[in-house]
C-alpha cells in the first residue's frame, strides 16, 4: 500500500529480504552496506569472494517499495561514503547524483571494496578507495577515473589475497586510517600478528599496532577524534586518536561473545554516526554509545547498551528509523549442508529499542598470559554499566607477585588505589567485586616483572 511500509515481525519486514539466487554459484548475500539518499534507501549486499548470483544493489523508494536497481552488479562491497563537493553518494563501486542517476566505475567492479574516504590533497574533486586485497584507490568522481596508488600489502608488509582482510578507512585529522582484521589461531597462539591499524600521511605510512581491527571512524572536527575498534586474545579493543596531545591511546572493553574471533567472522562490526553528533559502536557482540569528543585527552563517555546474537553488517538512519542489515544464512561455501538459499534480511526500529536486547555482560581483560612489566599500569579496561563483576589473577613467576586494583571513577584518567591483591607463585586468586560497585574504567599493575600474567574480568 502507498506510504505504508509492509508488515514486519518484531521489526523484521520480510518483504525486504534480501536473497541471493538458487545457484550454483550459491554464496552468502550480506547486507554490506545502508545508504539513505534522496528520500530512497539503498541497499547493497556482499558475496563471499566475488562468488554468487542474484545479489547487487537494492533500492527502497518513497513509496516503501523495493527493487533491485538495474546498474546492480555482483561483488563484495561493504563501502558507503557522501561526497559533499560534488553532492554525490559513492556505494559500492557506484556513484549516485541526486536525481538518482547511478554511474559504475568498471574498473573497481571486481575490487572487494571496503572502504571510501576523504582525499587528503584534493578533496574536492578525489576520494580514497580501499578494497579488502590491500588495493588502494583514487577516484575522481567527476570523471570516474581510477588511479591505483598502493598494494597495502607491500606498503604495510601484510600477506596476500585470502589471508590479509582489509575492512575500512577514513580520514581525518590529516591522516587517512586503514584497518585489516586478518587474525585465526596462529594469532591467538602467539606465532604471527598480522592484523593491522595503519595511517598515511600525504607521504608516508605508519603501523599503529599489529593487531586485528575492524572499523574506524570519526566526526571530524566534532571532538577532534578518531576511533578503531579491533582485538586480541585478551579483549575487546577501542583505540582512541585524540588530536590535542596527538596520540593514539588503548582502551580495552569485554568481549560478548566468542563468535567473533576470526576475520571472517567480523562481517562487519561498525562505528556510525546514526543519531545527531555522536556515535554508536557495534562490536564483538554489544552495542555502544560513543561520545566524540575527548576532554583532557580522555574519553569517558563509553556506555554499553545491550548484547545481542545477530551478524550486523551496517546501519543506520531512515525516516526516523534506526535500521540494522544482517548477515543471516549462507552456504558457506558449500560446508552448511543444511542451507540451500542464501539470504539476509533487515531490522527496522529505533535506537532505544537496543536496550530491549540481551543484557551487557562480557568478559575480557588487559593480560593474557604476558610478560608484564614492575609498576608498569595495564590499559584501562571498561567497567561501566555491567553488574556482577570477577576479577581472576594469576601468573607463572617462582615467587608472588602483588598486584595493585586502581579505580578511575570520574573517567577522567585520575587513578585511584581500590585493592593490592597478592598471588603466590605460579598462583591464582579470584576477587569478587561488592554488588553495586562500579567505575568507569579500572587497571592492574604488578609490584615485580612476572610472566605469564593473567588479569582477566567476567562481567554477567
Amino acid at each position: 500500500m502507498k506510504n505504508e511500509l509492509p508488515v514486519n515481525v518484531s521489526g523484521i519486514i520480510p518483504d525486504y529480504a534480501q536473497v541471493a539466487g538458487f545457484g550454483p554459484p550459491r554464496s552468502e548475500i550480506g547486507i554490506g552496506c545502508l545508504m539513505p539518499w534522496q528520500g530512497k534507501l539503498y541497499i547493497l549486499n556482499y558475496v563471499s569472494h566475488r562468488r554468487g548470483i542474484g545479489t547487487g544493489l537494492r533500492v527502497v523508494d518513497e513509496n516503501y517499495q523495493m527493487a533491485m536497481h538495474e546498474k546492480a552488479v555482483v561483488g563484495t562491497y561493504a563501502n558507503r561514503f557522501v561526497h559533499g563537493p560534488s553532492n554525490r553518494m559513492i556505494i559500492g563501486p557506484h556513484v549516485v547524483d541526486t536525481e538518482h542517476n547511478v554511474s559504475t566505475v568498471e574498473e573497481l567492479v571486481g575490487i572487494r571494496l571496503c572502504g571510501t574516504a576523504t582525499h587528503l590533497t584534493n578533496p574536492k574533486e578525489l576520494v580514497y578507495m580501499l578494497g579488502m586485497e590491500g588495493e588502494l584507490y583514487e577516484l575522481n568522481v567527476y570523471t570516474l577515473e581510477a588511479t591505483h596508488l598502493f598494494d597495502l600489502t607491500k606498503e604495510l608488509n601484510t600477506p596476500g589475497e585470502f589471508s590479509c582482510h582489509f575492512k575500512d578507512c577514513y580520514t581525518g585529522q590529516g591522516r587517512l586510517v586503514v584497518t585489516n582484521n586478518d587474525y585465526n589461531e596462529e594469532d591467538y597462539l602467539g606465532k604471527r600478528t598480522e592484523g593491522t591499524l595503519a595511517e598515511y600521511d600525504g607521504e608516508k605510512w605508519t603501523v599503529i599496532e599489529r593487531k586485528p581491527f575492524i572499523s574506524v571512524n570519526g566526526l571530524g572536527h566534532f571532538g577532534h577524534t578518531i576511533f578503531a575498534n579491533g582485538w586480541d586474545r585478551a579483549s575487546a579493543i577501542l583505540k582512541v586518536y585524540t588530536k590535542a596531545d596527538d596520540k593514539w591511546t588503548t582502551y580495552r572493553l569485554p568481549k560478548a561473545s566468542h563468535t567473533y574471533e576470526h576475520k571472517w567472522q567480523t562481517e562487519w562490526p561498525r562505528i556510525r554516526a546514526t543519531e545527531h553528533e555522536r556515535l554508536m559502536m557495534d562490536h564483538h557482540g554489544m552495542w555502544y554509545e560513543l561520545s566524540p569528543y575527548a576532554y583532557g585527552n580522555r574519553i569517558w563517555g563509553v556506555r554499553p547498551i545491550s548484547t545481542h546474537l545477530s551478524v550486523h553488517a551496517d546501519f543506520t538512519s531512515w525516516k526516523g528509523m534506526f535500521i540494522i542489515g544482517a548477515d543471516n544464512v549462507s552456504r558457506e561455501a558449500e560446508e552448511n549442508v543444511h542451507c540451500a538459499e542464501p539470504q539476509s534480511g533487515l531490522w527496522f526500529g529505533k535506537v532505544d529499542d537496543l536496550w530491549n536486547l540481551g543484557k551487557a555482560a562480557g568478559w575480557g581483560g588487559p593480560w593474557w598470559k604476558d610478560a608484564v612489566k614492575a609498576n608498569e599500569p595495564s590499559d584501562p579496561y571498561l567497567m561501566t554499566g555491567f553488574d556482577k563483576k570477577v576479577l581472576h589473577l594469576s601468573h607463572e613467576s617462582d615467587s608472588e607477585v602483588s598486584f595493585t586494583i586502581e579505580v578511575d571513577f570520574l573517567g577522567c584518567g585520575e587513578w585511584k588505589t581500590y585493592q593490592q591483591i597478592t598471588v603466590p607463585a605460579k598462583g591464582y586468586t579470584p576477587h569478587t567485586f561488592a554488588d553495586g560497585f562500579s567505575a568507569h574504567w579500572v587497571r592492574v599493575t604488578a609490584d615485580k616483572d612476572c610472566e605469564g600474567a593473567s588479569a582477566h574480568f567476567i562481567y554477567t
